[in-house]
């Protein structure tokens, strides 16, 4: 009777096992429920991923066309998946594009598994699926509406948008290029005036004197009511009074550079002794600022400070710490060190009737989105958010910034050793241990 007994429980057992998968089976296929215990989530979608579909407030069609042999198309689905848990109104198709190979040449389709991207009447080419960022960078561009002109005054010694030189700016833009935005260059040797449809001017520390009719185009310019960013570089000598000729505009934004070099010793705090470099890390309260904490970085700064009143509304976004001072040639001013603004934003009601806002930027250095530069702490990060803001994309402005997760697993010589340890005898003496205990219980029945 015992042994009957026994032997029913193990059946009742296999059976309650048999039901349990069968259940686990069916539930797997009726509802899906995925968890990731990767570090920081670095098999999830990210943050940043995340930010930027919240931004998007409408479905979202995406139209691959792969082909229905191989593999291919599953890996796509599986890709998209990943979106779709956090927007569930992203719809994916699948065309085989063998089937209709003129209307493949028609849409430029050149790539087996491109991929169209459309919403709101926009739409987005994407053939890399290596990683979130290009996919990321689509949709970002797509919540912005469409491509952004933004020209750079060139021609007087400026930084160049697409060069590669220490000084030149083209890691950065070539970053927002791919975010939506179109760098073209402005030449006022070349054409008499900012062509229409420009979103935003930059004029990027020049190094010489700009012409009378440049100069000219680019106040008519922002007194029509255009968005201009300017990067300006600190005189360090007291008798220049205007070296590069740009009173004008200065006098028309209501915001001049004092004579000499913003120095600040608070930095040293952090390792750097040159009172030359600024290191920011706490930023006064405005939108291109709000929730930024990372630490940035300034070279060589020249102090800012509003010429006379305007009817410009100017609050300024970057500060130096409280033992800031102005140094001109050898000679430091002889007051107590004090916070000194280098960097201003300005808004008033646009002369332009095809906007409501008007916007400008005026920082005292250009260095920290150069080459050199960029990849310092928050530099990218800030100078993202000044053309986020000056382009009027205000939802954009405050996304997480982007970065790479930690791939790689740092163990000092001790941890080593002891992970060593465990799996060369811990886990064997375990395992041991385990069989030995099962033998015991087997002959004690």
């Amino acid at each position: 009777m015992h042994r009957t007994l026994r032997r029913l429980d193990g059946w009742l057992i296999a059976l309650l096992l048999l039901a349990a998968t069968a259940a686990a089976a069916y539930l797997s296929v009726r509802y899906q429920y995925v968890a990731d215990w990767t570090h920081g989530g670095r098999a999830s979608l990210s943050r940043e991923s995340r930010a930027v579909l919240a931004q998007l407030d409408g479905p979202v069609e995406i139209v691959s066309y792969a082909s229905p042999q191989g593999s291919l198309r599953q890996t796509i689905a599986n890709f998209v998946q990943r979106y779709q848990r956090v927007k569930p109104d992203i719809t994916l198709r699948f065309v085989d594009p063998q089937l209709d190979p003129g209307a493949m040449r028609e849409l430029g389709i050149t790539v087996d598994g491109e991929l169209l991207i459309h919403y709101k009447g926009h739409e987005q080419r994407l053939d890399d699926l290596s990683s979130e960022g290009p996919m990321s960078n689509a949709l970002e561009r797509l919540a912005r509406g469409g491509e952004r002109i933004v020209a750079f005054v060139s021609g007087d010694g400026e930084r160049r948008a697409d060069g590669q030189a220490n000084a030149d700016m083209g890691t950065f833009i070539a970053q927002l290029e791919s975010r939506g935005m179109r760098a073209v260059p402005l030449n006022f040797a070349q054409v008499s005036a900012v062509p229409q449809h420009t979103d935003l001017v930059v004029l990027a520390s020049p190094t010489a004197a700009l012409a009378p009719g440049g100069v000219k185009e680019l106040v008519d310019y922002v007194r029509d009511g255009g968005n201009l960013l300017w990067l300006t570089e600190p005189a360090r000598d007291a008798a220049l009074q205007d070296p590069l000729g740009l009173r004008p505009l200065a006098e028309l934004l209501g915001i001049g550079a004092l004579p000499g070099v913003l120095t600040d010793r608070s930095a040293a705090a952090l390792g750097l002794n040159d009172p030359h470099m600024l290191a920011l890390g706490d930023y006064p309260a405005h939108a291109i600022t709000r929730g930024l904490t990372l630490t940035t970085l300034f070279p060589e700064v020249a102090a800012l400070a509003p010429l006379s009143r305007s009817d410009w509304s100017v609050t300024p976004f970057l500060r130096s710490g409280p033992q800031g001072r102005v140094e001109v040639g050898n000679q430091s001013d002889t007051l107590p060190g004090r916070p000194l603004e280098f960097g201003f934003a300005l808004t008033r009601l646009s002369p332009s009737p095809d906007k409501s806002e008007q916007r400008a930027v005026v920082i005292g250095d250009g260095d920290f989105l150069s080459n050199t530069y960029l990849g310092n702490g928050g530099n990218r990060a800030l100078g993202e958010r000044v053309f986020d803001w000056l382009l009027g994309d205000d939802a954009l402005v405050n996304l997480p910034p982007r970065g790479a997760p930690d791939r790689f697993l740092r163990l000092s010589q001790g941890e080593l050793n002891a992970a060593s340890l465990g799996f060369l005898a811990g886990l064997p003496l375990l395992l041991l241990a385990l069989g030995g205990w099962i033998v015991w219980r087997r002959r004690r029945r």
